[in-house]
């Protein structure tokens, strides 16, 4: 894991995962981010640490990251969050699983980003445990049913911050033989077993956003930064600023400075 305010953030509204997820991307690349995507949220995806974890050196790494931001799954930047009172710059490294356009980033880091129904249908995690619930203990088979009426004292149970593993350890420790009520068994340990509600400190909340080039750094809107480099970095000439502050030609300096030294001498007479 990164260090707080570091790592991983994944991006909102993705589309379930799949298989086909990255099959769009060159053979290197492909394995890479789904390696990215199982990571958690906070998880140190520095080309540093990458390499010691992937079949792959710094360089190749550093390019391969470069190519999953032209694809439209990695940004990098930085998020002010409020915690309390305060008011704190975090730096964000943001993934998105489902490939994303500038225009999505744009309006990502507005904070304007529409709701996307998921293409199919998902079953929560509550129902995906309860489901295999009897390869752990045969003797307690769910039926569909059983486990859709089981499902939210199952999600309670994760709100509370309990895992899996502890969920299956008491359901299933010292179970009685026969079982002859699955269903009715697990609803009485899920009510007698049910752990204390977690006291948990008050959530950060997103005030603004940017991003940065991923060349050089610098930071810019998200509109400026396409495929997430800014114009310098994409090669394309930079306009000198417009008006009296603006840059002087080269051919013109002597003569600016002859006006100024005239000005000065009259001053100095008077």
């Amino acid at each position: 894991m990164a260090n707080p305010g570091y790592g991983k953030r994944s991006a909102p509204s993705q589309l379930r995962r799949s298989d086909r997820d990255f099959a769009h991307l060159p053979p290197r690349e492909a394995p890479i981010a789904a390696y990215i995507d199982r990571l958690p949220e906070g998880a140190d995806i520095s080309v540093k640490t990458l390499a010691k974890h992937l079949p792959y050196g710094q360089c190749a790494l550093r390019t391969a990251l470069n190519r999953l931001q032209d694809a439209g799954h990695l940004r990098r930047g930085s998020e002010c969050v409020a915690n309390g009172e305060v008011l704190l710059w975090v730096t964000r490294t943001f993934f998105s699983r489902t490939a994303r356009d500038d225009e999505w980033w744009a309006s990502f880091t507005r904070g304007d980003v529409p709701f996307e129904q998921p293409q199919r249908p998902t079953r929560s995690r509550a129902f995906a445990l309860l489901a295999a619930l009897g390869r752990t203990a045969p003797t307690l088979t769910l039926s569909a049913a059983d486990c859709a009426a089981l499902e939210p004292q199952v999600g309670e149970w994760f709100e509370r911050g309990a895992t899996e593993a502890e969920l299956l350890h008491a359901l299933t420790d010292g179970l009685p033989t026969p079982v002859h009520h699955p269903a009715a068994l697990v609803r009485r340990r899920l009510t007698d077993k049910m752990p204390p509600e977690r006291v948990t400190p008050a959530p950060q909340r997103t005030v603004l956003r940017s991003l940065e080039c991923s060349e050089c750094r610098s930071p810019g809107s998200a509109e400026a930064l396409i495929g997430g480099r800014c114009r310098p970095c994409r090669g394309e000439p930079v306009s000198a600023p417009a008006g009296p502050g603006g840059a002087v030609p080269a051919d013109g300096v002597r003569s600016r400075m002859n006006d100024v030294r005239a000005g000065l001498a009259r001053r100095s007479v008077r």
